[in-house]
């Protein structure tokens, strides 16, 4: 069998297998069709919060940071869209690559879908300069104005993973001056996000993993769907 024909039944899968979920959930009753809402707010004794009946549950804080144009790219413009972000950084050799490979299959999917952004943050922004994201982003045919890559202050990037993504993240040379390979320097999240409209978290998903991908691209036309539904029904 050719390269060609090989490359040319890898991509009807990628784009026929979530198309089949997302049939399948939308046919078979509306239980399955529904999507979670995720880390639900507690106080400080840990107790869930409610307001009324209806758990209060976390949304992504407001933030600006600096995509791979130079340009600012602030929370203000993921309002009233979709988004699927996920932590990297370019000199990465281990998951990154793994990751960014799976934001592309998703950027494929929804390439003509304005509603649906891709945001990649960079764990390394000292050396993840506009300049090298924009080079990067080139290497995965990342779209302008689709699929953003973010730097800017690491501090800033560090405590919109933690504390808002809730995702770990770490630069392991600062607490152990001896470390010197890249991969080893810094500790991130292989998952990959999925967040609505309002900035809630309604998907986690392993990058690494196939079948968490085709599950992830369902899943943003369920929660496209639950939207429609919702526009219908006001």
């Amino acid at each position: 069998m050719s390269k060609n024909a090989i490359k040319a039944g890898i991509l009807v899968v990628i784009l026929v297998v979530p198309a089949f979920i997302f049939i399948f959930l939308k046919l078979f009753g509306n239980n399955y069709y529904k999507l979670p809402y995720f880390m639900p707010e507690t106080d400080d004794r840990g107790i869930v919060l409610m307001k009324g009946a209806d758990t209060v549950f976390h949304q992504i804080p407001a933030f600006e940071l600096t995509d791979q144009n130079g340009q600012k790219f602030s929370s203000q413009q993921t309002k009233g869209k979709i988004y699927v972000a996920d932590f990297f950084f370019t000199r990465c050799g281990t998951i990154c690559p793994k990751l960014s490979s799976a934001m592309l299959r998703v950027q494929d999917v929804f390439m003509d879908n304005p509603d649906v952004l891709l945001i990649s943050h960079s764990v390394d922004p000292n050396h993840d300069t506009p300049e090298v994201l924009k080079e990067y982003a080139k290497k995965f045919d990342a779209k302008n104005g689709k699929w953003f890559f973010l730097t800017g202050e690491k501090k800033a990037i560090y405590d919109l993973a933690i504390k808002g993504y809730k995702l770990p993240v770490a630069d392991a040379s600062e607490y152990d001056k001896n470390i010197k390979n890249v991969d080893e320097m810094f500790i991130h999240s292989e998952k990959i996000m999925l967040i609505d409209k309002d900035g809630y978290i309604r998907g986690i998903y392993d990058g690494t993993f196939n079948a968490d991908i085709e599950r992830l691209q369902a899943e943003i036309k369920v929660l496209e769907e639950i939207y429609k539904d919702q526009n219908k029904s006001r």
